[in-house]
């Protein structure tokens, strides 16, 4: 035997290493958020949402132990992405769509109902009081019109109680405790009632006063109210979302309801949404097309331009080209709000010198809608420029040697070769690029806030806006503020975009075999 067979071949033992541990740490860590999410998902009442947050735990951990799904354990962190940031919002955005979900109904039913039944009603001004203190306790000393005077048992500072006072002939004797005193003390005097000898109660009104009060409703034993002012039944009105007397007047706060299609039926029936709402689809499309056209064509043509051998200083002008994309947009945007600026905006000012005019660009419909896109195409061109570049790359040169000999120019080159062999694999990205600017309400909030407004509309909408910011307009800006129906369009918006993305898809025929 050789020496070299008799070499014992040693085996590594099978240790964990440095990465397993890493991994199993951030495991132990990620296992730990999602239990302290589930404590405080229930501490919030929230039993639904915890019991999610547990069942995706324990598939996720079935997973990862289990050898049989194996190739699972890479797909997993993907999918709950997917959930967390995609699915579950939309979800929630879509629920909302079915609901009366605005600033005049935030609360759900029953929140709503206890701040009813809180409310209370003074009878009477109320009888001026003095806070004495006894050893660690305080007693509440009553002064009535007549110069009647009441003392209170003593009580200590804390949870909500009740005292008696008792009537005495002459006014207590003590030092009443400053008013310094009696502002540090508010929190626990607000929860004190005090019960005079004829069962009138008595609660705090102000720093110095009492007042006999008594709770503004009372629940009946079927569900409705009563208003104890004048003994009138309040019943619940869910169509409307509001507590509603017998005379028709609704009190406040109102509550969430479930409405079904109604905002839905809203968007396209009722002439205050529909007209602005198929304004802006149509300028929203536009400007996403557009967009997405001028930035392609663009990047396309500058990169073919950087991939000339003959160029000098090639890596110099790639550097400048993509800087545009580097600067942040809440950066850039603003820059330009202040370029255009019709007064003091250094491209007004070069266009009155050479030509004496000064455009109207926040205030003309047509120049302020040139001025997004022209803004646009300067920040978006960058990614297309260096997507292109790269796909460019990967052409053969072959191809452009057999054209040269063919006697082909520039132009031709271009059009049959380079643009044909990039616009499959690019498509995907185009139809990408398409969606956000379908949605892209930073260009729009930064740039222009929907300016100019059109003054033709009951609901706040202007040129420029695109659906996101005419949704978020009317979500914030409206004087109702209706989340629902921002919800609902935002809804309409999802469905667009992925329809448009299927058919583009189609079209490009993105994912098939191109024999």
């Amino acid at each position: 035997m050789t020496a070299l067979s008799m070499r014992k071949v040693e085996v590594p033992s099978p240790r964990f290493s440095r990465l397993h541990a890493v991994v199993a740490l951030l495991g132990v860590l990620a296992l730990l958020a999602a239990l302290a999410i589930v404590v405080l998902l229930l501490a919030a009442h929230q039993p639904a949402a915890a019991a999610g947050v547990l069942a995706v735990l324990g598939v996720a951990v079935f997973i990862y132990l289990s050898p049989r799904f194996y190739a699972w354990r890479y797909v997993v962190p993907g999918l709950l992405a997917a959930l967390v940031f995609i699915v579950v919002p939309m979800g929630y955005t879509v629920a909302i769509s079915f609901t009366n979900y605005s600033s005049d109904h935030l609360l759900t039913f029953e929140r709503a109902t206890e701040v009813l039944l809180s409310r209370s009603n003074s009878d009477g001004a109320g009888l001026d009081f003095k806070l004495l203190e006894d050893a660690n306790r305080y007693r509440l000393a009553f002064t009535d019109e007549a110069g009647q005077h009441y003392l209170s048992a003593s009580f200590a500072p804390g949870a909500a109680q009740r005292v008696k006072a008792e009537t005495v002939a002459d006014e207590p004797a003590g030092t009443a405790l400053p008013l310094k005193r009696v502002i540090a003390l508010q929190e626990a005097l607000k929860q004190v009632t005090a019960e005079l000898p004829d069962g009138t109660e008595l609660h705090q009104s102000s720093l110095r006063r009492f007042a006999a009060s008594r709770p503004a409703y009372t629940r009946n034993a079927d569900g409705t109210l009563t208003d104890n002012a004048d003994g009138v039944r309040i019943q619940a009105n869910w169509a409307a979302g509001y507590w509603q007397r017998a005379d028709g007047k609704t009190l406040q706060p109102g509550f969430r309801a479930s409405v079904g299609w109604h905002n839905y039926v809203r968007i396209f029936t009722e002439q205050r949404f529909l007209e602005p709402f198929l304004r802006v689809f149509a300028w929203t499309v536009s400007f996403a097309a557009l967009n997405t056209l001028f930035t392609f064509a663009i990047g396309v043509v500058l990169a073919v331009a950087l991939n000339w051998d003959a160029l000098r200083g090639r890596n110099f002008y790639r550097l400048m080209l993509f800087l545009p994309y580097a600067v942040p947009a809440f950066i850039s945007i603003p820059v330009f709000r202040g370029l255009f600026n019709e007064n003091l905006g250094e491209i007004n000012l070069v266009l009155d010198q050479l030509f004496g005019i000064r455009p109207g660009w926040f205030s003309d419909a047509t120049l302020a809608r040139s001025m997004v896109l022209l803004v646009n195409a300067w920040l978006g061109y960058p990614y297309m420029m260096i997507l292109s570049m790269g796909l460019i790359k990967a052409i053969p040169d072959e191809l452009y040697e057999a054209s040269a000999l063919a006697g082909a120019g520039p132009l031709t080159n271009f059009f049959r070769i380079t643009l044909p062999l990039i616009a499959r694999p690019i498509a995907p990205l185009l139809i990408a690029s398409f969606a956000t600017n379908f949605n892209n309400l930073t260009l729009i909030a930064l740039l222009t806030n929907g300016a100019p407004d059109y003054l033709d509309t009951a609901v706040p909408v202007g040129a420029t806006d695109l659906l996101a910011s005419y949704t978020y307009r009317i979500a914030f800006q409206d004087s109702g503020q209706n989340y629902a129906l921002a919800c609902a369009i935002s809804s309409i918006v999802f469905l667009m975009v992925a329809t448009l993305a299927v058919v583009n898809l189609k079209l490009f025929k993105v994912g098939r075999d191109p024999r």
